[in-house]
């Protein structure tokens, strides 16, 4: 099990992670969900080894995980790091970039691994094309399989997809994860995409100025979000009173935060509202639209005509 254990830590006079405290199953996946700044990959770093903790604890199956002032190199052999930069060698091929940190005492063994990698981040046909040739999505898949040559017990990713095209990305994070689960990897993923959580995560970490302010099922928190910055980072969110939309006696009023699907048009509601923008999304149209002078934002299938007035209901 790794335990994260009250930590804090400063880069100069302002705490960048705050009296951070949780723990992961071997296995699990979890994913740190947070705006920018707000101390994700600061947090992959500390768990990796890459700073002194100014306060508090990480261990691994009971052992300490220390920073440089006691480790001459950081970083625990057990646990591999993607970072953002994915220090590939640039003038050395795919294959064996993949296979650098691999022996060479069994080759058919290293061939058949970086064969396998290679495979998982649909990299086969390249593995003859030195790095400095990939495109930056190309990459970040290299350093991917990188860092899984090893079967690490611990992976920490930050931000692993941030590069890859919309086609690319669901297919390789469908091969991922599996992997990970099939392999009992215990991993913990930095990530802007909710896909990351929602999908893929058995629990979903957010923080914000440093500090954990939710953590639980991805599901749970996603469904009852405890206020507006947790369910912003899941998409577009609206702030509203039940009494904006149904009539209620007024000691039952409570505030509401709604995603766009969970609002529709019908032909009559007490909530009214102006269309002022409507973008396509495939399978339906996200409307923008005015509602008492501020945007409101709900889901519909097919496009509105600018300034049409819409009556809005709970869907």
């Amino acid at each position: 099990m790794l335990e994260i254990k009250d930590i804090s830590f400063t880069y100069s006079d302002k705490p960048v992670i705050e009296n951070i405290s949780f723990t992961i199953a071997k296995g699990e996946n979890t994913a740190i969900i947070g705006e920018s700044g707000c101390g994700k990959s600061t947090l992959l770093k500390l768990i990796y080894g890459l700073y002194n903790l100014d306060s508090g604890a990480i261990s691994y199956n009971e052992k300490p995980i220390l920073g440089p002032k006691y480790n001459l190199v950081p970083g625990e052999d057990y646990i591999k790091y993607l970072a953002q930069d994915f220090d590939l060698m640039p003038y050395i091929t795919v294959e064996e970039n993949v296979g650098k940190f691999l022996s060479n005492m069994y080759p058919e063994e290293k061939k058949a691994r970086v064969q396998e990698l290679l495979d998982m981040v649909e990299m086969t046909a390249f593995a003859k094309v030195k790095a400095k040739f990939l495109s930056g999505g190309q990459q970040q898949r290299v350093a991917l399989a990188r860092v899984l040559a090893l079967e690490p017990e611990i992976i920490l990713l930050d931000e692993p997809f941030s590069q890859i095209d919309s086609f690319r990305k669901n297919s390789l994070r469908r091969n991922l994860f599996k992997y990970l689960k099939d392999k009992g990897v215990t991993c913990i993923i930095a990530t802007h995409d909710s896909t990351d959580a929602l999908s893929f995560s058995d629990e979903t970490i957010v923080i914000q100025n440093g500090k954990i302010v939710a953590k639980g099922d991805s599901r749970s928190l996603y469904e009852n979000p405890a206020n507006k910055y947790i369910a912003s980072l899941f998409g577009e969110v609206n702030e509203l009173q039940l009494s904006q939309i149904i009539d209620i006696e007024d000691d039952e009023d409570v505030a509401l935060l709604l995603y766009p699907h969970q609002l529709k048009v019908v032909d009559n509601a007490i909530m009214s509202a102006v269309v002022k923008q409507c973008y396509f999304k495939g399978s339906h149209y996200l409307v923008k639209a005015a509602f008492e002078r501020r945007a409101i934002f709900f889901d519909h299938d097919s496009e509105l005509e600018h300034n049409q007035e819409v009556f809005l209901m709970l869907s």
